[in-house]
């Protein structure tokens, strides 16, 4: 009985980033699927469809259906924390990937190739001193 709880709970735990957003992704087998971000279901807390379909991408387009292999329903939790929702949507995409390719490393190869494991490592460029911006100098004048 208590080994049977032991891999009831088991999960898998990754971390994605985006500019200045961090998500903790921890995903467990379930037999129905279930998606909470920051303890709100995903469709409450991304208002657009292009977010919901963003942190969605690597549980669909990723796992590789091949023959006689069911697609694994998943119940994920997210912390997310920092940047705005669109970074946020990607960081959770981003430690997604990461804990399925963890979970089973046949799918890593699938993930690399549309580039969920990749770090996007943009982010806003500080501001120097003497400038306006990070870049932008003041209008020169000759006198």
């Amino acid at each position: 009985m208590a080994e049977q709880e032991k891999t009831k709970n088991k999960y898998t735990e990754a971390i994605g980033r985006r500019k200045t957003s961090t998500a903790r992704v921890r995903i467990i087998e379930a037999s129905k699927a279930n998606f909470v971000v920051n303890g709100k279901d995903a469709k409450e807390y991304f208002k657009t469809e292009g977010e919901r379909r963003l942190i969605l991408d690597p549980m669909i387009k990723g796992q590789k259906t091949g023959e006689g292999k069911a697609t694994l329903k998943w119940n994920v939790e997210v912390r997310v924390k920092g940047g705005g929702v669109h970074s946020q949507a990607e960081a959770i995409r981003h430690g997604l990937s990461r804990a399925l390719a963890e979970f089973d490393p046949e799918n890593r190869g699938e993930l690399k190739d549309l580039g969920f494991l990749k770090r996007d490592p943009r982010a806003k460029e500080r501001r120097k001193f003497g400038l306006k911006k990070a870049r932008k100098a003041p209008q020169w004048s000759k006198r």
